[in-house]
């Protein structure tokens, strides 16, 4: 007789699985707060927890019983003859196997029940978090960790109620149940079997530490594979490859990287075979000094024959649980610092918030218009450790480094219904006040004001709603045209579409595509021209209908002729709106109520066209130095 190993139950999957994590982890130490928070996403699974716990203590004891039926079946069934007995104890044998499977059935669906609910509850919490947060946070974190958050550390967070938690009870449970019965039939037989441990535990210690090192190495190597196709695969990516790579040295470097990947994954499908090979053999001869010993034994009448065949059973079931008990703090630590890990994102605070009674914008708009101000406005980029987290940027430590001052005591103000254009040098903090005025930043001192309302005094919700941007690039989901321009008002009609459409100038072009307002539009909206994904950008703007417009440069990477389309659709998208427009053309320039010349995050001009020109400021310098010789209206920068 032979024994498996891992050996049935719960101890055996998780044994090899245990002890090829990273050690490290069981080193790491949790404040009793963490505990506590941790504690409270289980709080509402407690009475599923409970009866999962019954469920596996069940079975844990029904597994115990069977090798004392089958002592009973030989020394009193098979020893004295008795058919009806031996037929009694194997109808009880089958029937305490079909109960086992039923509570493995029974507790496996309550365990979904809890870790499906909790990876639920987690997602949801860190994706309503993550998207909380300023932009600052997102152009320093890389997307790839964010996307581990959501994912890899969840599912290694929710095992702590599940798979960690089952393995921990039902392996003790059953080390307890199995000694307690091997004890009572034999106690030499069970000091034998411990004192053989050690040869289970410490082979497998070995193992799994030679493991983990191969198992990270495995997966930073995966990494990186994986990091190849990332940038090579998506549209920007792919379109760099094919102006400046070469397919074959591309297919090369891939096939070198897969080759490392391949030769490490030999490595460890060896030295796991290893290790499985190792440690049943070593079970099989435990089996067989069992029976050698215990036979022996039996033959000078110190035990029974069913003892003895028990016995050899209850060692099938005690390694695997042992061994992996000897493991469980590794196995606890790391769904522990999963958690952990899912805390640190949720324990971000974003620089950025609403308060707790913020006023509706929109209701200062409807009595005194859509008036922007800047009062006094200073503004410095939020440091590294204000806004992200050391390990979403695969740094060791946050740089602390100063930042300085990118806007200094700028003031001006837009009334309701006139354009203002911002102008000044590459630099100079155009763009920041744009982002101030849509709140991506709040600012260090000063004010921004929307109607009169503080930003910061606002909900945002209703902040969306009154201020729109359009960028410099349009960005636009892999999707449906539909689908982006539902984006911004979900409740939109087909009929609402397709007038933002004709309103931009871009239905024709739509109404052409076989699938119209079905057309996928692809990654980044890539399957459009620059001057088409723009156009639906004005789009979906005005399908918002907001009351302020932010232009950033919305026309500065376009041809000549889809500059002309956007500017027209550009002109419908202002009329009767208040808006600030980072200027790109002399022509919306001079269409400004007023300009304000920005240089090195400071006003310095403030005035209309003619005003500036004839100032001789910076503004004029501008307007002669990039334009002279041109007749048309060009660019101002």
């Amino acid at each position: 007789m032979t024994m498996n190993h891992p050996a049935p139950g719960r101890g055996g999957a998780t044994t090899m699985r245990g002890f090829f994590k990273d050690r490290s982890v069981s080193d790491h130490k949790l404040t009793r707060a963490t505990l506590r928070r941790i504690l409270t996403f289980a709080r509402p699974y407690r009475g599923r927890l409970a009866v999962f716990l019954l469920l596996i203590a069940l079975e844990a004891a029904a597994g115990a019983v069977t090798p004392m039926l089958f002592r009973t079946l030989i020394d009193d069934g098979i020893a004295n003859s008795d058919t009806r007995l031996v037929l009694g104890i194997a109808a009880v044998v089958v029937a305490l196997a079909l109960f086992s499977a039923g509570l493995s059935v029974a507790d496996r669906w309550v365990s979904s029940q809890v870790g499906e609910g909790l990876i639920l509850d987690l997602r949801t919490a860190v994706f309503d978090h993550v998207q909380r947060m300023p932009l600052a946070f997102f152009s320093r974190s890389r997307t790839g960790a964010l996307v581990q958050r959501l994912n890899g550390d969840v599912l290694g967070a929710q095992q702590a109620f599940t798979s960690t938690l089952q393995n921990t009870v039902s392996n003790g449970l059953t080390v307890v149940f199995v000694l307690a019965a091997m004890f009572s039939m034999s106690w030499q037989l069970t000091a034998l079997s411990l004192v053989l441990l050690p040869a289970f535990v410490f082979p497998a210690r070995w193992f799994g530490k030679r493991m983990a090192v191969i198992t990270r190495e495995s997966y930073d190597l995966n990494a990186d594979a994986a990091q190849i196709m990332n940038e090579r695969f998506n549209v920007a990516g792919a379109h760099l490859v094919k102006v400046f790579g070469d397919p074959a040295r591309e297919s090369a470097a891939y096939a070198a990287q897969a080759g490392r990947v391949r030769d490490i994954g030999v490595r460890r499908a060896l030295l796991s075979t290893w290790f499985r090979v190792g440690l049943t053999t070593l079970a099989s001869v435990a089996i067989a000094i069992i029976y050698g010993l215990g036979g022996v034994m039996a033959i000078r009448g110190e035990l029974t024959v069913g003892v003895v065949v028990a016995m050899a059973a209850y060692l099938g079931r005690l390694y695997g649980p042992l061994t992996s008990l000897s493991n469980v703090q590794v196995d606890v630590m790391t769904a522990l610092v999963s958690f952990e890990r899912v805390l640190e994102v949720l324990d971000l605070e974003p620089t950025v918030a609403e308060k707790p009674h913020a006023s509706d914008l929109r209701a200062a708009v409807r009595q005194t218009g859509a008036s922007v101000e800047l009062d006094h406005v200073t503004f410095r980029y939020p440091g590294a450790d204000d806004v992200s987290l050391a390990s979403l940027e695969s740094v060791a430590a946050l740089r602390h480094d100063v930042t300085h001052d990118t806007l200094t005591g700028v003031s001006f103000t837009v009334p309701a219904g006139h354009m203002v254009a911002l102008v000044g040098p590459s630099g100079a903090g155009k763009t920041t006040i744009s982002q101030l005025v849509s709140r991506m930043y709040d600012p260090t001192a000063g004010t921004v004001r929307v109607a009169g309302q503080d930003l910061r005094d606002v909900t945002f919700e209703s902040l969306r709603a009154t201020v729109g941007v359009v960028s410099q690039e349009a960005h636009l989901f892999h999707d449906t045209i539909a689908g982006n321009l539902r984006f911004a008002r979900p409740d939109a009609t087909d009929a609402q579409l397709v007038a933002a459409l004709r309103q931009a100038h871009v239905w024709e072009l739509v109404e052409s595509l076989p699938d119209g307002l079905d057309t996928v539009v692809g990654d980044r909206g890539y399957r459009l021209s620059g001057g088409e994904r723009q156009r639906l950008a004005i789009a979906r703007l005005l399908l918002k209908a907001p009351d302020v417009v932010v232009l950033d440069e919305a026309t500065a990477h376009l041809d000549s002729e889809s500059e002309a389309a956007v500017q027209v659709a550009l002109d419908e998208a202002l009329q009767g709106r208040t808006s600030l427009v980072i200027a790109h053309r002399l022509s919306t320039v001079r269409q400004a109520d007023a300009i304000v010349v920005v240089e090195h995050g400071r006003v310095v001009e403030h005035g209309t066209h003619a005003d500036l020109v004839a100032r001789g400021g910076l503004y004029a310098e501008l307007y002669r130095t990039q334009f002279r010789g041109h007749d048309d209206e060009p660019a101002v920068a």
